[in-house]
């Protein structure tokens, strides 16, 4: 039940801006921002699952490429023993290979970024739909895009969209971004509003765990990486 804001810019001449938050298992090991891939996919760099060995999210500067997935609920109807990773449709999006009509995976939304295009596919485990974000500030979670009957949506997309910053020249561009994420965390993590999440009480063992911030433009991407001191509770984030 991660969240994903992304600003989709105007012009190509301008970046598109990304923050993400992670809710995970805290007791499913992970690793930060690196290049875990140097062979298998030479120069990108992601938060790596450390059990199933994809990716969360992952970038591939030289292609100004960025993917990010986050669980949805889904109808698989294959053993679970056949249903492989999610984390290699992340892999896989950043090189350039997007995923099928019928994924081997739960399901799933997948925030594409190359350049100033942004996509998200959505499956569901029945079907796979993609669509394109026009210009401006969206927000995704566990449901479509901009959806308004998922309550963090609903409370804070307009609010993050007037929030000066995301189209900032500035190399602090994402400060206010984080200033208002800082803000959401006044509400319990257990509020449905809330962003920086414990989803224990809803039936799953996730708490947000860390946040990346993606800068994607003419010249490349700009990843940071920060992960909280305490599962599901905001802490300020020294940024790598």
């Amino acid at each position: 039940m991660c969240t994903v804001i992304v600003h989709v810019p105007e012009s190509p001449d301008e970046p598109t801006r990304l923050l993400a938050v992670r809710d995970e298992d805290p007791a499913r090991a992970w690793d930060p921002l690196g290049d875990w891939w140097p062979q298998a996919y030479p120069g990108v760099v992601g938060v790596r699952d450390a059990r199933a060995g994809g990716a969360w999210l992952a970038a591939d500067a030289d292609r100004r490429r960025l993917a990010v997935l986050l669980n949805r609920a889904d109808e698989v109807d294959v053993p679970e023993s056949e249903v492989v990773s999610r984390g290699g449709v992340v892999l896989e999006s950043v090189a350039g290979r997007r995923p099928g009509e019928h994924p081997h995976t739960h399901g799933f939304n997948l925030v594409e970024v190359e350049g100033p295009r942004v996509a998200v596919t959505t499956w569901n485990g029945v079907e796979s739909r993609t669509v394109d974000l026009a210009p401006g500030t969206h927000m995704i979670a566990h449901d479509d895009v901009d959806d308004d009957t998922t309550p963090r949506i609903a409370r804070w997309l307009e609010t993050f969209a007037e929030t000066p910053g995301q189209a900032a020249a500035s190399l602090d561009w994402f400060s206010p971004w984080l200033a208002l994420l800082e803000r959401s965390s006044s509400l319990e993590p257990t509020d449905d509003d809330a962003i920086i999440r414990d989803n224990r009480p809803l039936g799953y063992p996730t708490l947000s765990l860390l946040v990346c911030i993606a800068s994607i433009g003419p010249a490349g991407v700009d990843l940071a990486y920060g992960a909280f001191d305490e599962p599901g509770r905001w802490n300020a984030l020294p940024l790598t």
